[in-house]
């Protein structure tokens, strides 16, 4: 399935993309429900397909399963007493599909070319470190450009998201804590992120992690390598490379980051980007107000979003 969250009349709520249209999983599944005679069909709805991505996501396959069944409904009858189930795609508002991550794990220096134009050596382990949720937008949002940098740079990320609790994870197993991919732009303030040894300023301005368009679920992309990034700034083209160049793969960094802390459904782990970032080009080349950057990846398909500089900020006194 293509997982999403959509806004409909000022509320977010799950959905799943069908063609060009958005079947509301949640009150699908309730409508389901209600036509099988299930007197408590709000309350069992609520916990087995909730509204919101991370409730639905801790539900795991069953949940999944359960949506699937809710979708094909949803499709025949389209609306339940008078209320809508199926959305023209041009209705809604499509947001990031995990707007509200508990954690967001990015992954430094993990394609072996993007290594090499920043002039360092293979790691031994993962280089790890974090942004958080106040960062994350959708994919029909514009990048706001904060006047605290001249050095807005983009990173293409293929990003997966834990499905199922997982601690002390072995790698033979690491696929099946996986709910499913999307893309992440890890845009970075590359001025803010050199002040210090730590990388932390630069990554987590607000809206620094566009996230879309939705999250495609492990029975529909079962391997996780062998799959071509590309990134576009205006149509041309600044990174290439292929999810089989990843020096650590997702099976890894499961068990790595799994053996370092739980993961939890909803967790999103950025797998790191490829080179040409605009910081390691020669001339270097930042984002720009007005410019458009889109990435896409095999299987999953294409974020787009445009950078639009914001006038004013708030002093830090």
């Amino acid at each position: 399935m293509k997982l999403i969250t959509f806004n409909h009349a000022g509320i977010s709520r799950i959905g799943a993309i069908h063609h060009e249209e958005v079947v509301d999983l949640h009150a699908a599944y309730n409508a389901l429900l209600t036509s099988e005679g299930k007197i408590r069909a709000r309350q069992i709805a609520e916990a087995f397909v909730p509204a919101d991505m991370n409730g639905f996501l801790q539900g795991g396959r069953e949940s999944l399963e359960l949506a699937k069944k809710a979708l094909d409904y949803a499709l025949i009858v389209r609306e339940d007493a008078g209320y809508k189930l199926v959305y023209d795609v041009h209705e809604v508002k499509v947001e990031a599909p995990v707007p509200a991550p508990g954690k967001m794990i990015c992954v430094g220096h993990n394609y072996r070319e993007h290594i090499l134009e920043m002039k360092r050596e293979l790691p031994p382990y993962p280089v790890v470190f974090a942004k958080f949720a106040n960062t994350v937008i959708g994919p029909q949002d514009d990048i706001p450009f904060f006047p605290i940098s001249e050095q807005l740079d983009y990173e293409a990320e293929f990003t997966f998201v834990i499905g199922k609790r997982a601690r002390n994870v072995s790698q033979a197993d690491a696929l099946d804590y996986v709910a499913g991919y999307t893309i992440v732009n890890d845009v970075t303030y590359r001025d803010l992120q050199r002040r210090t040894l730590q990388w932390l300023q630069g990554k987590t301005v607000e809206g620094s992690a566009p996230m879309g368009p939705w999250l495609i679920t492990t029975d529909e992309l079962q391997n996780p390598s062998g799959l071509e990034v590309v990134l576009t700034v205006n149509g041309e083209e600044r990174q290439r490379s292929n999810t089989a160049n990843l020096v650590f793969s997702v099976q890894y960094l499961v068990e790595f980051l799994s053996n370092l802390m739980t993961l939890e459904p909803g967790d999103v782990i950025l797998t790191g980007t490829p080179g040409g970032v605009g910081v390691a080009r020669n001339p270097q080349v930042f984002l720009k107000d007005g410019d458009v950057v889109e990435i896409k990846i095999d299987q999953i398909g294409s974020l787009e979003n445009r950078v639009a500089a914001v006038k004013e900020t708030v002093e830090v006194k």
